[in-house]
């Protein structure tokens, strides 16, 4: 019996039950093939392949008998109802198989994978006037981010360099600091490459000093590339325990006027949660209007002419460009030169999220042909001041490798982002999909298309348990045990993305939602499951409970426990869903 107390009256409610709802007892009864009720090995062989997927049943059946036996829930040498529940609601049955690793092929060149790139990593909290430091990168290397960024100006004496978000009241943090926490923790989550990409503000003597802190700093873990340009770049596998350069070459730094009170004046449009994922129709049509074959860039990564470029690199310091592993390409702001694939020769490109936005309307095609072969960046305009993120989704669709986010912030858009990298173990690389590939004019791939359904995705939600233990009896609300419903649905290719919603179960802690959900995707695999849950108030805005975004193409079919997590993407201690993945064939279909 749980009570709570409304005035001087108590309400008292029926104790929360962990019983396996409705649904996941047929389940169980249906190969109960013993008079005590309970589940022999034959009978969970048959159920571990028809319900769990599962090719090696004999082994897999073992391990849950093993399970169940070591929390004295075998009777009879069979599998109780409690041991089954017990089980499935068990990390070892996670929807994403937590002993897969990394299994996708990572010798191909870096252009092939999706990269997990953050933007500004130095900083603690919002883009005006937080503060700089080193263990927001820490944090973002033990999370698998690959792409670090840093931004480097001269201190107030020009004789030294910080790290800080130039132009603004953010307050520096030393150079050699970030360095150091990149040494110490580039590999600890992940084998795989660090790129260190450099927004460089320095005189050719700051960048001399840069370049000899960088060599002294990571000395033999620094790639450097036996050549000025390279013809093709090399894979993840290759590169292993290396750290990579990437920026512009050289140049003088450039004085620049105060953007302060530019910025203090703009105000951010979203709110904490950021707002709905949706598609990029609206987005197209409000570009397509305010297209004028130009594309002004916003000012992240400075631009500069050519003329000024020029004498700019007479005396810049050539050890620091020696550095340079992966050059950033110095825009020409006409799309069609700036997405010009040279055969001989690939590099960096970075885009403001508005000028991409522009460019996917009339060159999203030359968008997928340049990424096959050379990087693309896309980082988020200067006026998120609250340090939201930019739809990732936008940037996959093209094959865009670094969609830079904004770790510091949170919300919908950057569980996205920490969605697509739970992808291939976690190791901040994920292979893109053959359909991006693809270099025949004919089968380019076209993600506005009308595409046909390859795969129907039907999703059950049973119920979800742990947030007694993880809040407080009056978190959600003061007078009862919570009202929880769960959201479900796709973020993917405009044709798949779409959301849907259970029923809300009333003062319960412990909700049996029991519902089903069919997703027809045209392209799975693009494709990321989001899952959240909320309590339901009629008087104020209803509270958050936990979520989760999956990669679809990595879903277990079966019953299957599913952790949910904070608003910034930390597992919850003790939440976790029960859920059911079915996939069918296209002519399966229903």
């Amino acid at each position: 019996m749980t009570t709570y107390r409304v005035c001087c009256f108590l309400r008292r409610f029926g104790a929360a039950s962990n019983e396996p709802s409705e649904a996941v007892r047929d389940v169980f009864q249906a190969y109960v093939t013993d008079a005590g009720g309970v589940i022999g090995e034959e009978a969970l062989r048959m159920l571990l392949r028809e319900v769990q997927g599962e090719t090696d049943d004999a082994a897999a059946a073992k391990e849950v008998m093993a399970l169940a036996a070591e929390q004295r829930l075998l009777k009879k040498g069979g599998l109780t109802a409690e041991g089954f529940h017990r089980w499935l609601c068990s990390d070892a049955n996670a929807a994403i198989d937590p002993r897969r690793g990394v299994y996708q092929d990572m010798a191909s060149p870096l252009s092939h994978y999706f990269i997990y790139t953050g933007h500004n990593s130095y900083l603690t909290g919002n883009q005006l006037s937080s503060g700089c430091s080193e263990r927001p990168i820490v944090k973002a290397l033990l999370d698998g981010v690959r792409v670090i960024e840093l931004d480097l100006w001269p201190n107030a004496a020009k004789d030294q360099v910080e790290v800080l978000h130039g132009r603004t009241w953010t307050s520096p943090v030393e150079l050699n600091k970030c360095l150091e926490a990149i040494k110490e923790h580039a590999f600890t989550a992940s084998p795989y490459p660090v790129i260190l990409t450099l927004e460089d503000h320095l005189t050719p003597d700051l960048q001399a000093k840069v370049a000899k802190m960088i060599r002294e700093t990571f000395e033999d873990m620094l790639f450097v590339s036996e050549s000025e340009s390279m013809s093709e770049f090399p894979s993840p596998d290759e590169l292993k325990g290396r750290v990579i350069i990437s920026t512009k070459p050289p140049k003088e730094y450039l004085q620049t006027k105060s953007g302060k009170e530019e910025a203090a004046d703009e105000k951010d449009e979203e709110g904490v949660w950021g707002e709905e994922i949706s598609d990029d129709k609206t987005t197209a049509r409000q570009m397509s209007d305010q297209y004028s074959g130009k594309y002004a860039e916003e000012g992240d990564e400075e631009q500069i002419d050519g003329e000024t470029e020029k004498k700019a690199r007479q005396g810049t310091d050539n050890e620091y460009k020696r550095l340079i592993a992966i050059q950033l390409t110095r825009r020409k702001h006409d799309m069609d030169q700036d997405l010009k694939v040279d055969p001989d020769k690939v590099s960096r490109l970075s885009l403001g999220e508005k000028a991409y936005e522009k460019a996917i309307v009339s060159h999203g095609a030359h968008i997928i042909r340049f990424t096959q072969r050379n990087l693309l960046r896309i980082f988020p305009r200067s006026t998120r001041i609250t340090s939201s993120n930019y739809n990732p989704m936008m940037g996959w669709r093209y094959g865009v490798q670094m969609v830079a986010a904004n770790m510091q912030g949170h919300g919908r858009k950057l569980w996205l982002t920490q969605g697509m990298f739970r992808a291939n173990g976690g190791c901040g690389y994920v292979k893109k999909p053959d359909i991006l590939m693809n270099s025949d004019p004919d089968k380019l791939f076209d993600p506005r298309a009308d595409l046909p359904v390859k795969t129907t995705l039907k999703v059950t939600v049973y119920m979800g348990d742990g947030w007694r233990f993880d809040f407080r009896k009056t978190h959600f609300d003061k007078c009862s045990p919570p009202d929880f419903y769960a959201r479900v649905g796709i973020a993917g290719v405009a044709a798949d993305t779409r959301m849907e919603q259970t029923k809300v179960m009333m003062d319960s802690w412990i909700p049996a939602w029991d519902h089903e959900f069919e997703f027809r995707l045209a392209v799975p695999e693009l494709a990321l499951l989001r899952v959240e849950v909320h309590e339901s108030d009629n008087h104020q805005k209803d509270e958050f409970g936990g979520q989760t975004c999956l990669p679809v193409w990595e879903l277990r079919p079966g019953i299957r426990s599913v952790r949910l997590c904070d608003q910034k993407g930390q597992t919850l201690r003790s939440v976790k869903l029960l859920m059911r993945f079915e996939f069918f064939p296209s002519s399966s279909s229903k």
